[in-house]
């Protein structure tokens, strides 16, 4: 019979410290610094080429379209794994993230709206001032439809953050934080309406208004490909 020392039963856990330094050295350097470059380089050309006259504009501008093109590209890696015919797990260390980025870069943009319009009155985006006469307080214009869409889908990427981990993978289950994680496609579409909205209040005529119709109508198609293709396969099971 074989016989086993107490250091073999040691070694488990110090490999599994070894695999997970490796795992975190890895996503480091082949995620999450290109990552750091390509948003930092995106924030910055967007920020030096806008013609807004105050920083503010400028930083709510350049943060609002890396933030989308990342939260597309993150429902976008399931569906193009379909198309390859190649394994879609449950949660990739890629598409966590890319999530990560787009999270941050999310509430970067929020954090720095709230400041943008009616200065130092930040409330007044959610509720109507005494000078604007309404009998129903809370804004029911595209003004007030664009801010709290925002608003709601920052709070949704905010769980998704907060969970984006293994950690909460183990507490909740996999059925649990799968649930929790599609809410991800909820925190897209919110994110959508609040920037047509908010692309119909100023009324931008602009080569981004294409960005935004781009990244909306790819992330539909993919999305529609993936469902036929899964439920195609169901079929045949």
């Amino acid at each position: 019979m074989q016989q086993f020392s107490v250091s073999s039963f040691s070694s488990g856990p110090k490999l599994l410290q070894i695999f997970n330094r490796q795992r975190v050295n890895r996503r480091l350097l082949q995620h999450h610094l290109p990552l750091l470059a390509v948003s930092a380089i995106s924030i910055a050309s967007l920020y030096f080429t806008r013609p807004y006259p105050d920083i503010l504009s400028r930083a709510s501008f350049a943060t609002a379209y890396p933030a989308l093109i990342l939260l597309a590209v993150t429902l976008l890696l399931g569906p193009w794994n379909l198309l390859r015919k190649q394994r879609n797990p449950i949660s990739s260390d890629l598409r966590r993230d890319i999530g990560i980025w787009a999270g941050v870069l999310s509430i970067l943009h929020a954090a720095v709206g709230q400041n943008v319009h009616l200065r130092g009155r930040p409330w007044l985006y959610y509720v109507y001032g005494p000078q604007e006469h309404q009998t129903f307080p809370i804004r029911h214009d595209l003004f007030g439809l664009a801010n709290y869409t925002g608003a709601v889908a920052t709070l949704v990427v905010l769980a998704l953050l907060a969970t984006s981990n293994d950690l909460s993978l183990r507490k909740l289950g996999t059925p649990k934080w799968k649930q929790l994680q599609r809410w991800n496609y909820a925190a897209f579409a919110l994110t959508a309406i609040h920037a047509i909205s908010y692309q119909l209040t100023e009324k931008q005529k602009t080569p981004f208004v294409l960005v935004l119709a781009a990244s909306i109508a790819v992330t539909l198609a993919l999305q529609i490909a993936g469902f036929r293709l899964r439920r195609a396969a169901l079929s045949k099971r």
